[in-house]
């Protein structure tokens, strides 16, 4: 490779990592175009993957501040999956293909500036994604307000309804007291 091709890999390497929310390095020994490929649209638009020379992508994380995440993982021949969404649903790609393919091999990364090894991103795949978790707080956000509306709903009814049987009680107590005394009024 001449040194203008390394020195644009280098730049491309360091303007993914610094424009990712993420980055999943992957060992892909074995694997065929048609894997790799199937692999790709597996992981979606919200990551890119690409296969990397282990030294450049060494100069590119120094270069762009993540070097103490990947210098440890780049050895054999690397890809890396750079994500710029949703990273549940990368990781989610990039297991599923594991499970289906042994020969890929998740070896770790960093999601948002985090060091996060093989089996932390295994865990991170196991999350819902963000869409669902956000529906989720909305809906339990919703059944709060609703039952706050239903206790603040339920205090004037409550108070109405302890009013009235109040009267009712005075108002059948009055008439008790009443029909006596009526009745003595004609008797004298």
């Amino acid at each position: 490779m001449a040194k203008a091709e390394k020195a644009t890999a280098i730049a491309e390497l360091k303007q993914s990592f610094e424009g990712s929310n993420g980055a999943v390095l992957t060992e892909y020994r074995g694997l065929s175009v048609a894997q790799l490929k199937e692999l790709r649209g597996n992981l979606g638009e919200n990551a890119k993957f690409a296969v990397v020379k282990n030294t450049l992508t060494k100069i590119a994380a120094s270069d762009a501040g993540v070097d103490e995440q990947f210098s440890n993982l780049l050895e054999g021949p690397s890809a890396i999956a750079f994500v710029t969404g949703d990273v549940v649903e990368a990781a989610k790609g990039l297991r599923d293909f594991a499970k289906a393919n042994p020969l890929l091999v998740i070896k770790g990364g960093f999601i948002d500036g985090k060091s996060m090894d093989a089996a932390e991103i295994s865990k991170l795949a196991d999350l819902e994604s963000r869409e669902v978790l956000l529906a989720k707080l909305a809906g339990a956000m919703k059944g709060s307000m609703a039952n706050a509306a239903a206790l603040f709903n339920a205090l004037p009814t409550q108070a109405a309804q302890l009013a009235e049987a109040l009267r009712a009680k005075r108002e059948a107590a009055g008439e008790g007291a009443e029909a006596p005394a009526a009745d003595e009024a004609p008797a004298e």
